[in-house]
């Protein structure tokens, strides 16, 4: 098993990688399929089943999907060039994408929502169909946007993960019980095996460069959400909050007005100032979602900020640290709501976040293997309930508490000697068997739980 840091941390558009961004990415391969046909399509439907169908308007996949097919990308996405492509779309029923002809495509009528039962591979599932003059449908694929932004065809799904072309790397650990076995017998970090790993598909100077600017995306991320106030769209007035508690704390400092707890409230505030902007659909990094986008970075800059002895040089660590857990947890479970519930989110989310911090805290294997474990253990059972589908309600505030959650994991880890009772392969498929038995309607459907308790005013 071979999953990069960096396709466990892309840099994209909100408000969720799944639902926007997995979208988008299946429709570029969809428009890469057509380019390789020896015939030319006429025109171009698409249809959006399970939890697609069901939230898709409040995480804005209608958009994903028209935009997607006129040859926009969430790595290159440009939100001031999208709004006229968009209308132009709207007004004309045709898209144009790079190296094809002009295609017909009516978003009124060739984009159905199916409210059905959902395709067998996933709960977001989606079909996308090139036609002829007559309207026939002359090229066909069926994808899966499968949480984090991965996307796969019903060929790849039923393949499984594990491809013919999957490098050979030098730590190829798919459980914690085989990392920390090969942490002992190697004498290296979870770090250092990772970064061996990377450096068998890039040289070290990109694999710096990269981290690198995945933690600048994450911080400018962050400081946009510190910096803006307003009303998120979609409809729930919600109010952005990180600004004016953001301004609070910095009032308060050298007053002797601080709470021992408000260290809390700075956690909070970052990682609420990042979902702020992954709700307005701003460009976030995926870590390992867009619904979860708050924690990592929050906690990286609660070490930066608020932790005496701390490196930015450490962020290196920190990510590939986060990264090695993240492909545990999807490999061997979930990372996608839909699929699992917001544990697979933000429970995912606040397990790699933890075990960053207490590596760069400087933890052993042991205690990082632990403070994953207890990170995660805490969220088991969490639901998927967005209110009216979107990423606002309770997803904002539910990235601040991971994230304190994930401090209080790492801490707690750090204070004992990495022997712990439940192993972390153990609590990832306890979180792969709630999944399983979970209701639909807490699988980011917006059927049940906050998202049908609302006031009424």
């Amino acid at each position: 098993m071979f999953l990069s840091v960096f396709d466990m941390f892309k840099i994209g558009i909100g408000p969720s990688s799944s639902h926007t961004m997995g979208p988008m990415v299946a429709a570029a391969r969809f428009l890469d399929l057509l380019r390789g046909l020896p015939f030319k399509a006429h025109g171009l439907r698409a249809s959006l089943h399970g939890s697609l169908a069901f939230t898709g308007v409040g995480h804005a996949t209608d958009r994903a999907v028209i935009l997607g097919l006129a040859g926009f990308v969430p790595e290159s996405y440009d939100a001031a060039r999208a709004e006229t492509v968009l209308a132009a779309i709207h007004a004309t029923g045709t898209v144009t994408p790079p190296d094809l002809p002009t295609l017909h495509f009516a978003p009124a009528k060739d984009l159905i929502f199916d409210y059905g039962p959902a395709l067998p591979g996933h709960a977001n599932g989606m079909i996308l169909m090139a036609t002829d003059a007559q309207g026939d449908i002359i090229a066909q694929e069926t994808y899966y946007s499968i949480g984090g932004g991965f996307v796969v065809t019903d060929a790849e799904h039923k393949a499984g993960e594990a491809g013919v072309n999957a490098p050979k790397i030098p730590y190829p650990f798919q459980s914690a019980a085989q990392m920390l076995a090969m942490a002992r017998d190697s004498g290296l970090s979870i770090a250092a095996m990772k970064r061996a790993n990377e450096l068998v598909v890039r040289d070290g100077v990109a694999l710096k460069s990269g981290t690198q600017r995945i933690w600048s995306v994450m911080n400018a991320c962050i400081e946009r959400g510190l910096t803006t106030d307003g009303t998120l769209p979609g409809g729930l007035k919600v109010k952005r909050r990180a600004k004016a508690i953001h301004e609070a704390l910095l009032a308060e400092r050298g007053l002797n007005l601080t709470a021992p707890h408000v260290i809390n409230d700075w956690m909070i505030t970052y990682a609420m100032a990042a979902n702020e902007e992954n709700a307005a659909g701003g460009q976030v990094v995926t870590a390992p979602t867009n619904g979860a986008a708050g924690v990592i970075p929050a906690v990286i800059r609660y070490y930066l900020d608020h932790v005496p002895g701390s490196s930015i040089d450490k962020v290196e660590d920190f990510l590939l640290t986060a990264a090695a857990i993240g492909g545990l947890i999807k490999h061997n479970a979930s990372i996608s709501g839909a699929e699992s519930g917001c544990q697979a989110e933000v429970g995912s989310a606040a397990a790699m976040a933890a075990a960053g911090l207490c590596a760069v805290l400087g933890g052993s294997p042991e205690h990082i293997e632990n403070a994953a474990e207890i990170a995660l253990e805490h969220h088991l059972g969490m639901t998927c309930d967005p209110v009216k589908g979107l990423v606002q309600v309770p997803c904002i505030e539910r990235n601040g508490l991971g994230a304190i959650k994930a401090v209080s994991a790492a801490s707690l880890a750090l204070r004992g000697d990495g022997e712990h009772f439940m192993p972390l392969d153990n609590c990832i498929e306890a979180m792969r068997q709630t999944g399983m038995d979970m209701s639909e309607k807490y699988k980011e459907t917006a059927l049940g739980g906050l998202a049908v308790n609302i006031p009424n005013c």
